[in-house]
């Protein structure tokens, strides 16, 4: 073996220095460090996701059903979600959408339910202004106005609603149906008749005040 060969195996022996090594980030090239700065950029990204604002309406998906249509070329089968938002302050709104795909059906009953957003008037005791009794297709629901601290007597989609809208004190009773769609527009429809008859909640409170001053200026006289 010659002089030459046996000074380059030599040098291929030699170990790095420490400074080498600070240099070079690590023995693997500087791939390690690389690697945990990328890392470090994905815990931004999910740190920044988590600083989001929250959405001001809740989503809340009422129900999934399968469906199908009979054409002359076989049945088509898709599948029916049914979406209820509120933001507990007096708006609600449902939606329905119908596809295939499930998460397609509930982003589109989504967005529909966004469209479709009716205001409803709440009392300063979490109830409605007066009893009502609605009928909607083949279920009749009646709701009655309670006390504070009674909470909510509902079951079924009937109670979602009554909670997203922003109710804490209800009375109700719906017979016919136990179709949850169908109780859940029968339930926003008997809601938004107070609106139709006395207006919303602050029109019901500014009509009871002016009762009450006409009621002190008679005694008054």
């Amino acid at each position: 073996m010659t002089a030459t060969n046996e000074a380059i195996q030599t040098e291929n022996k030699k170990p790095t220095s420490s400074a080498d090594v600070k240099k070079t980030g690590g023995r693997d090239g500087g791939q390690r460090g690389n690697r945990d700065n990328r890392r470090g950029g994905r815990d931004n990204r999910r740190g920044r996701r988590g600083d989001r604002p929250k959405k001001e309406f809740n989503e809340v998906l009422l129900e999934i059903r399968r469906v199908t249509k009979v054409t002359r070329w076989g049945r088509r089968m898709n599948f029916r979600a049914t979406i209820l938002i509120g933001n507990g302050k007096g708006k609600i709104g449902v939606g329905v959408a119908k596809w295939s795909d499930v998460a397609i059906a509930v982003r589109k009953a989504t967005h529909d339910a966004y469209k479709h957003i009716s205001i409803v008037p709440i009392t300063e005791e979490g109830t409605i202004p007066y009893p009502l009794t609605i009928k909607n297709k083949a279920s009749v629901l009646k709701l009655i106005p309670a006390a504070q601290g009674t909470g909510m007597k509902a079951w079924s989609s009937v109670r979602m609603v009554l909670e997203l809208a922003g109710y804490s004190n209800m009375l109700s009773k719906i017979i016919g149906t136990n179709n949850k769609l169908n109780n859940a527009l029968t339930t926003i429809k008997a809601l938004t008749t107070f609106k139709n008859k006395r207006g919303s909640t602050k029109k019901v409170k500014a009509a009871e005040d002016k009762k009450a001053e006409k009621k002190t200026s008679k005694k008054a006289k």
